[in-house]
């Protein structure tokens, strides 16, 4: 069960924590979390998908929900694969892709187990509301 959360506003991170935000698959990282995580983070203009700097992407505007399931399973996989990095997911797809958090949330339910990803509080409050 978790008990720590993303923080609301993220302005700086540790040397081993990495901010995950909605990208697009163009990579073009012009507002919202990703324009954030350019400015701040290590972003990389161009790249929508995985580790830049200290920041990983992760699509949500390429279409409806299912089409982000894949890159949220790659993401939880890299996590894994990653121990020594914590990530501090952010409410990806629930600002300028306009997804609402019931939709994204449930996509996150293996990274409940993960003790590396954070995730935001409405996403864990909605995932342990359905175990």
């Amino acid at each position: 069960m978790k008990d720590r959360f993303t923080p609301e506003n993220i302005s700086k991170l540790a040397p081993n924590e990495v901010f995950v935000f909605g990208s697009n698959l163009m990579g073009q990282h012009g507002g919202g979390a990703a324009l954030y995580a350019m400015r701040h983070f290590g972003a990389i203009w161009g790249q929508g998908v995985g580790l830049q700097g200290q920041s990983y992407g992760i699509p949500t505007m390429q279409g409806g929900v299912e089409t982000i399931v894949p890159y949220v399973e790659e993401f939880i996989d890299f996590a894994a694969e990653h121990p020594e990095m914590t990530f501090l997911v952010t409410r990806i797809g629930c600002g300028i892709a306009g997804f609402r958090d019931e939709e994204i949330a449930p996509l996150f339910k293996e990274a409940l187990e993960a003790e590396n990803i954070v995730l935001p509080k409405s996403f864990v409050t909605l995932l342990l509301s359905k175990c």
